[in-house]
């Protein structure tokens, strides 16, 4: 069951490329709900297009990461994902950690890709919760029974972008901030020798 979930994570994580935010979104600019569902359907089919196009896993990241910096709100992702010592780091500490968490995400999401070719993800309905978009989806693995995916979307960061998404109740961005956490606490609290190892991981 561990393994299932942990599959469902990686598959979504992999359509989402991890599309996660950090504060509570402003008010939507001119974001209808309709056109928060098209969002998800192109990056949906910018993920399918990635998945079956039979490059090598290299090619595959590179293309991982670009869906990630399209469709998700980067930096306040990756700010989030730091957690408080986002407060304490440098501006240039900031740009390196966020250039290093795009490629970290397209890598940790992106190895997975095989294992989950065929699968697919339908786009069922949109409305506005709040501030943001709520975009409800089902995703079909092959051999497991469909399971529910609700994309959140706001345009804060001046563009529709994913800030969040919640796989069976399960919240991706603060799953990310734990895992960030994690490597923090191993590096003392060292950011530049967190961002270091951040480079390497996936």
């Amino acid at each position: 069951m561990m393994r299932d979930l942990t599959n469902r994570r990686q598959f979504i994580g992999t359509i989402a490329a991890g599309a996660l935010a950090a504060a509570t979104p402003l008010p939507l600019l001119a974001q209808s709900a309709g056109e928060a569902k098209q969002l998800v359907d192109r990056a949906v089919a910018d993920i399918n297009r990635a998945i079956s196009s039979g490059k090598s896993e290299a090619a595959m990241y590179k293309d991982f990461e670009r869906i990630f910096a399209t469709y998700a709100d980067v930096p306040t992702i990756a700010r989030y994902a730091l957690g408080v010592e986002a407060r304490s780091a440098s501006a240039s500490q900031l740009k390196e950690f966020t250039s290093a968490f795009q490629g970290y995400m397209a890598r940790k999401y992106g190895s997975q890709f095989r294992e989950f070719i065929g699968g697919r993800i339908e786009v069922n309905s949109a409305r506005q919760v709040k501030s943001f978009i709520e975009v409800k989806t089902t995703a079909h693995l092959r051999g497991e029974a469909p399971f529910d995916v609700t994309f959140l979307v706001s345009d804060k960061s001046g563009k529709a972008r994913f800030f969040n998404l919640f796989i069976e109740g399960v919240n991706m961005l603060l799953a990310e901030r734990t895992e960030i956490g994690a490597m923090l606490d191993k590096r003392r609290g060292n950011i530049d020798q967190m961002i270091s190892d951040l480079k390497k991981a996936g």
